[in-house]
């Protein structure tokens, strides 16, 4: 059984004591080696709830435990070796004059010996497939290949829990798809928590977990079958559903008897082949 890594217990918070709160009595918890989805329209929260995990801000009511630390200025900097987070932007993360520079910056301020850097700068490298741009400058490589250094950073100080903030907002499909795919295979590979804050649909329902927040407040937690089978209720909160749901009610209402909630082309084209088979 997983153990707990993240817990928010009853947290609050907002950007100054005269405005409202973005966050108000939110609890939920975050098991090792979990993908969680936090999904939400703009202004539910989903940012500042990476924020809070990181250390970068702090709740004023409830709170937030990192591997049984309480997230304070006393624990602020070990939970920051635990907890990664890659932002929207990759540009506003480099402070390297080379891809690999860049990579090794957050293992130099953390005292990291320089056998070990070289071989993790390799290993983080060769795992995002940029082993080849290591003397490149990063203003020179695409938005996929910036995005794909940043996490690069991130997994080189080695966190437990990779965090993901619209972190392919900025990519076209393909290069989402690539970057997702990547994330996938080293989540698996190394057994870390993923946290993705997305409005991509196709990254949400990859996650094994989904955290709907509205209003600053828990929606819904539950698989991305579940949550998305609450078609008419996500849209009245402001959220979309994958067009494949939709296809398949569609189907549904013109007499098919699809017996699931397909998330993907392959889920449909199954039900639909076992249709076919029974006629």
């Amino acid at each position: 059984m997983r153990e707990k890594f993240i817990e928010f217990r009853n947290v609050s918070f907002r950007y100054g004591e005269e405005q409202p709160w973005v966050l108000e009595n939110v609890s939920f918890e975050i098991y090792q080696d979990e993908w969680v989805a936090i999904i939400g329209h703009n202004g539910s929260g989903k940012s500042t709830i990476a924020k809070l995990m990181n250390g970068l801000l702090y709740p004023q009511e409830g709170e937030i435990l990192i591997n049984g630390m309480p997230v304070n200025d006393e624990h602020v900097w070990e939970i920051r070796k635990q907890v990664g987070m890659v932002f929207q932007n990759p540009d506003n993360q480099f402070v390297g004059t080379t891809v690999q520079d860049d990579v090794a910056f957050g293992m130099e301020n953390r005292g990291v010996p320089r056998e070990e850097m070289v071989t993790r700068i390799d290993e983080v490298l060769k795992a995002v497939r940029m082993e080849d741009y290591r003397l490149t400058e990063p203003h020179r490589l695409s938005g996929g290949q910036k995005q794909r250094v940043a996490i690069a950073s991130v997994l080189a100080i080695q966190p437990a829990v990779l965090i993901l903030d619209e972190a392919t907002a900025m990519l076209d499909p393909k290069g989402r798809k690539e970057i997702m795919r990547t994330v996938s295979e080293i989540q698996a590979k190394n057994e870390i928590s993923l946290i993705t804050i997305t409005h991509d649909l196709q990254e949400v329902v990859q996650a094994e977990r989904v955290i709907v927040m509205n209003s600053g407040k828990v929606w819904e937690e539950a698989t991305p079958r579940e949550v998305f089978a609450k078609k008419d209720e996500l849209r009245k909160i402001g959220l979309d559903v994958p067009y494949i749901a939709l296809l398949a009610d569609e189907l549904k209402r013109n007499g098919l008897e699809i017996s699931t909630e397909p998330l993907n082309h392959e889920e449909l084209l199954e039900e639909l082949w076992t249709l076919h088979s029974k006629m």
